[in-house]
């Protein structure tokens, strides 16, 4: 369990270390896109989920008025 908890132990001299990594492997002008890609990804999946937890809703309201 401990080893899932390490995130937990990162500093700002780590963050700015894997924050320079990403930007020599990225690049200053590929970050912004894979943002924009990942912002995207992440209100998709919000969008299915809500869509799911309405159909929930529904399949129960249906199933009390039987």
């Amino acid at each position: 369990m401990n080893e899932l908890l390490f995130l937990g132990n990162l500093g700002t001299g780590e963050i700015v270390i894997i924050a320079i990594i990403v930007l020599l492997l990225f690049g200053g002008k590929k970050i912004p896109e894979l943002m924009k890609g990942i912002g995207k990804g992440v209100k998709n999946f919000k969008d299915g989920v809500k869509g799911l937890e309405d159909d929930i809703k529904l399949d129960d309201n249906n199933t009390d008025k039987k």
